[in-house]
């Protein structure tokens, strides 16, 4: 199943200690928990893994790939805004037993990924701390 558009009620941001992952290649960056493990990172410095240290089935990923040599158009059915004011695509997709929360942004020749993943069961727990990820990540404009 998959779910078009998400909201999220308020949540608190400063119930966390944060750190800023930010990508050398591609440029983008976005916060995540301290406390969170980095899984060791491609050797083509595309992208970053993490996982909760609480529950290793939870995690957040992020990548970049570069696309076509021609500039692509931004995407046309957005429905979302990050904090920076960059539009992209963020779906809820719930199979039988993973949960994700995936945000595409699309700027010039890159299409920049964003996902945060867990067992079903913990989704609920983590939804607002992934949905506050998306909305905080930026790219280079």
């Amino acid at each position: 199943m998959i779910l078009w558009g998400c909201a999220a009620p308020s949540f608190n941001g400063s119930d966390f200690t944060w750190k800023t992952y930010r990508n050398e290649r591609y440029g983008f960056e976005f916060p995540y928990p301290s406390n969170w493990t980095v899984l060791s990172a491609p050797t083509n410095d595309d992208g970053i893994a993490l996982i909760s240290p609480q529950n290793n089935t939870v995690e957040i990923r992020a990548w970049a790939v570069n696309q076509l040599p021609d500039p692509i158009t931004k995407d046309q059915n957005s429905n979302f805004q990050t904090a920076q004011g960059v539009s992209g695509i963020i779906l809820v997709e719930v199979d039988q037993q993973v949960s994700l929360m995936k945000l595409t942004l699309t700027q010039n020749q890159v299409k920049y990924y964003w996902q945060g993943r867990s067992q079903n069961e913990d989704f609920p727990d983590y939804y607002r701390l992934f949905y506050y990820i998306a909305q905080q990540y930026r790219i280079p404009q």
